[in-house]
């Protein structure tokens, strides 16, 4: 058996989601890595039988222009969103950097990270 992993690494935004109303105002950047594993079934060349990663770059963008306050919930966002298109996934993590976040001292990033498993 097969296991297949398609996947999208430090994907840059910039974005206004923060806790604080001043995050929502003046944005930051952001770095999203998504990574989804799914067992092959059928032709390997119709993209119809595996996970397009134009499509997960498409849910990125979306996902990343709706501001919210929390990390967290954009990540649910993405992973609710994948899942909608593409039941037949086993596993997929994303996860979320804050590039220089707006706290005191020198920090390169924050970081939020679900993993989501099938239970099929």
């Amino acid at each position: 058996m097969f296991v297949q992993t398609v996947a999208l690494k430090d994907v840059k935004f910039y974005a206004f989601h923060g806790f604080y109303p001043e995050e929502q105002l003046t944005g930051s950047h952001f770095s999203v890595d998504i990574e989804v594993t799914f067992i092959p079934t059928g032709d390997t060349e119709d993209l119809k039988q595996t996970v397009n990663y134009e499509v997960i770059n498409t849910i990125l963008i979306s996902a990343m222009q709706k501001t919210q306050k929390l990390l967290e919930t954009v990540v649910k966002n993405i992973i609710d969103e994948l899942i909608k298109v593409y039941p037949f996934i086993a596993t997929t993590t994303v996860g979320i950097k804050k590039i220089h976040p707006p706290m005191p001292g020198e920090i390169g990033h924050s970081f939020v990270q679900l993993k989501y498993t099938s239970s099929k």
